[in-house]
């Protein structure tokens, strides 16, 4: 398996590729001791934080769906939180006016954020670079107000939301309902990456590596650009559905106001720290997002906002790849990120 590198420089799955042994085998012991670490920390931490470890994971989902489009594809994309509220509105809706389980709500929330993705990805296929970028970004701006018209009103709840009942831990486990939401958005997490990483392996990720690379030596050796194009934006889009999906679940309430383009602009910051096409960056990336705000209003509530972008621009600055830069340099010093020759 794979950490779905799939940048050009050295990195750390690099080392699955050139070196099998040790590479691979350092690849799966570090990935091994964080999830470890993911399961047991809820033994060890208050509810009130377990909840804020699930938020963490719901945006590492969504910023790997984005991360799997750019850093594939090379698609910009500043509107995927128009997807992640297709996910959210879903589950909402089949909560509060079906019988549904709510885990089935995740799997007709991918096909709908795939649907969506797939459709949108069509009249996108001429635009590139910082073209895509303001389309997209016109999706994230346009999305919250067709939630809020009259005509939706009456399953989207309009201004006012929708509420979901907390589900409860099942069969009885003696666990909180809150550790249980947590090791269910860990569970489809850890299928979402493992998806991912094949995907990468795939004959789709390797003719979308190829559009990113060169277009036109991809297109002329047979590879279908509008095809993988719309495709890789269809599971893009169905990753960050899931996830909006999970997030209603996980929060109980779902409203206009909590997918405006700053969620948007979360998620692509999310994605730039945590490396682009760097699948385990994801996890980075959410928790600066997630966890830097409070951060920031702790050192100063009056300037957080000033607080959080010069963090940002320090993390920018210092490692212009993202956490990728800090892995690719532990697995050179671990003896895995040597090259051939």
């Amino acid at each position: 398996m794979v950490t779905g590198n799939t940048s050009s420089t050295a990195a750390p799955s690099d080392p699955g590729t050139s070196h099998a042994g040790p590479g691979r085998r350092i690849t799966l012991y570090l990935l091994g001791a964080v999830l470890l670490v993911l399961l047991l920390a809820p033994a060890f931490v208050k509810n009130f934080f377990v909840f804020q470890m699930t938020l963490w994971l719901i945006y590492a989902i969504a910023i790997l769906g984005l991360n799997l489009l750019t850093g594939t594809s090379g698609q910009v994309s500043l509107g995927h939180s128009a997807f992640y509220a297709v996910g959210a509105y879903t589950a909402a809706i089949l909560l509060d006016q079906t019988s549904i389980h709510y885990v089935l709500t995740l799997p007709v929330a991918a096909l709908i954020g795939f649907g969506a993705g797939f459709l949108f990805g069509f009249p996108a296929l001429r635009l590139t670079g910082v073209y895509l970028a303001m389309a997209t970004f016109a999706l994230a701006v346009a999305t919250p107000p067709i939630i809020k018209l009259h005509v939706f009103e009456q399953w989207t709840g309009g201004v006012q939301g929708l509420f979901v009942d907390k589900p409860s831990a099942p069969m009885g486990l003696p666990i909180s309902d809150d550790a249980w939401l947590y090791y269910l958005t860990l569970g489809v997490g850890v299928l979402v990456f493992l998806f991912g990483s094949s995907l990468l392996n795939s004959r789709t990720g390797r003719a979308c590596l190829a559009l990113r690379d060169n277009p036109i030596a991809a297109s002329a050796m047979g590879v279908n650009v509008a095809l993988y194009k719309t495709l890789i934006f269809g599971l893009s889009a169905a990753i960050a559905s899931i996830a909006g999906a999970l997030s209603a679940i996980a929060v109980q309430f779902v409203a206009v106001d909590s997918f405006t383009f700053q969620l948007a602009i979360l998620l692509f910051v999310g994605m730039i720290v945590g490396g682009i096409g760097w699948l385990p960056g994801s996890l980075v990336g959410a928790a600066f997002v997630i966890f830097v705000p409070n951060i920031a209003d702790g050192i100063s509530q009056g300037l957080s906002g000033a607080v959080f972008g010069a963090l940002l621009l320090l993390v920018i600055f210092v490692l212009p790849n993202g956490a990728q830069q800090i892995a690719a340099w532990l697995y050179t010093r671990l003896g895995g990120g040597k090259r051939a020759g």
